[in-house]
């Protein structure tokens, strides 16, 4: 009977008073008394609600402004709105509602819902007696940081400047690098008790309309309370959701954002997040950075085949000892078998516990490092790494052949530029140490196809996640593990699905000595 009632109906059921208008079905008042309770009954145990009652100086007509303190900005409510409408006479600053304010938007509103909405969102309402209709004014003015440098996505050449938590000011931040009519916004409003508005961006001549309307449809459809941040939203939407791979690009870095606009991308840009997501993504879109472009392109190409190399090591590199060490010591010469068997003589455990050992240690300095504050964190990543790898190894519990390893593998995952990336990465890497002390060099031989498989067949908005090597696009080869010089990038790549392909002229330099 226990068990019937935790899976049939609530033990106790909600008593919380509908006090929504809209399902009241309350309308508009003309009295302005009436609309004041009706907004004392909606905004209960609300200490922040402000209701400044006045006298237009114009028409004569009470007057009451309801707006929630923090939200609104102070400033433009007592110089834009209470100024103009207590103190001002005259008609050479009366809006065509017949009263005087100089905010930047003025909108009518007629529904209870609509009301509730704009105050949250930190509009102020003017409620005027002998109306039906009340009006939102734009004073937003909550709490906002400057625009500082990237924490994350740091960068030698390029821009210092990072998203902030305002929707708005991160679309300007985009506008300024793309300033073209071409630039599209679309708005879409997700969350049933907090609404947040998520901004498409995109280039109406080049994107295509198809990755358009999926993206839109998959966003329209989410039926959540509220989103928070923009990796709830990628976790919502991507294609595989069991993947541990990445398949959105979240950058805090607005010319990183433009840059992907103007290849055919699309940015969405979450409000009350400092990351904007942009889809579609390939595999070989993780392994680029805003510097590649600011260096010659043999360094680009260099450094991008050092990710590369970087990646595969992150995750093999303690698979590959493990399998060696345990079933396929033969490969190793001679001499270092010798000098890795006297290191291993006082280890009591076989390589796989040691190696297990050693790589949850060092997931736990590397988060509390995280956790800690800037100072912290470095003293602890730093001095920890040091005097727990020397009393371990002195200790005999871990090899100093270990402590190698896991140490070049900790620094191949620092090399990647993209943080979710380098997460997926440490998740294979057990996957892959679990294979190799199974199998040996076979294991890693399957993992290594059982990953190469799943690249291929994964998706990001419906664009094949492999591209452009699976399927084979040879024109877009130019910009992916290698960079060839900009002035060869004549097209955009066909990854991105774009309507127009052509995105540059000829500007093969030529001098005297060509």
């Amino acid at each position: 009977m226990r068990f019937a009632k935790w899976f049939g109906k609530p033990k106790y059921q909600s008593t919380q008073k509908q006090d929504n208008p809209k399902q009241q079905q309350v309308s508009i008042s003309e009295n302005l008394a009436e609309n004041l309770a009706v907004i004392h009954s909606i905004f209960t145990k609300t200490p922040d609600l402000i209701v400044r009652q006045i006298t237009i100086k114009q028409t004569g007509d009470s007057a009451a402004l309801v707006y929630l303190d923090g939200l609104a900005d102070k400033n433009s409510i007592n110089n834009n709105v209470l100024r103009p409408l207590q103190f001002d006479s005259g008609s050479s600053t009366s809006t065509s509602f017949g009263f005087a304010v100089t905010v930047g938007h003025l909108e009518a509103l007629y529904e209870w819902s609509q009301i509730e909405l704009a105050i949250l969102q930190a509009s102020s309402i003017l409620f005027i007696d002998g109306r039906s209709e009340v009006y939102a004014l734009n004073t937003e003015g909550w709490p906002q940081r400057a625009i500082e440098d990237p924490q994350i996505e740091a960068s030698l050449k390029g821009a210092h400047q990072g998203f902030v938590e305002t929707g708005s000011q991160n679309i300007a931040l985009i506008r300024r690098y793309i300033p073209n009519r071409e630039l599209k916004t679309l708005e879409l409003k997700i969350g049933r008790r907090g609404q947040t508005k998520a901004s498409i961006m995109y280039l109406e001549d080049v994107a295509n309309q198809e990755v358009l309307a999926e993206l839109e449809d998959r966003l329209s459809q989410l039926d959540v309370d509220v989103i928070i941040n923009t990796g709830e939203l990628a976790e919502l939407i991507e294609d595989n959701p069991y993947s541990p791979f990445p398949q959105f690009i979240l950058t805090e870095r607005p010319d990183t954002a433009a840059s992907q606009i103007i290849q055919g991308r699309f940015a969405v840009v979450v409000d009350r997040s400092p990351s904007v997501l942009i889809a579609p993504v390939t595999f070989t879109s993780f392994f680029q950075s805003v510097d590649d472009y600011s260096t010659r392109w043999s360094i680009a190409t260099f450094i991008r085949l050092l990710r590369l190399f970087a990646f595969f090591s992150a995750i093999f590199l303690p698979a590959f000892y493990i399998a060696v060490i345990s079933y396929n010591f033969e490969i190793i010469p001679i001499k270092l078998l010798l000098s890795i068997g006297e290191f291993r003589g006082r280890v009591p455990f076989p390589p796989f516990v040691e190696a297990i050992l050693m790589e949850v240690t060092l997931e736990m300095m590397r988060e509390a490092g995280v956790r800690l504050p800037a100072p912290v964190g470095q003293t602890v990543g730093i001095v920890g790494g040091i005097v727990i790898g020397q009393a371990i190894v002195q200790a005999g519990l871990i090899s100093n052949t270990m402590v190698i390893v896991v140490a070049f593998t900790a620094i191949s995952s620092f090399v990647l530029p993209n943080y979710d990336m380098v997460a997926a990465v440490r998740l294979l890497r057990f996957v892959m140490m679990l294979a190799a002390s199974l199998f040996g060099i076979v294991g890693i031989i399957i993992g290594l196809m059982t990953l190469i498989g799943h690249l291929i067949a994964l998706e990001s908005l419906g664009t094949p996640y492999g591209s452009p090597f699976a399927p084979v696009r040879y024109s877009d080869w130019k910009d992916t593990f290698v960079r060839l010089p900009l002035w060869t990038m004549i097209k955009r790549p066909l990854s991105a699905r774009a309507v127009q392909l052509k995105r540059q002229g000829s500007n093969r330099p030529e001098g005297d000595g060509k």
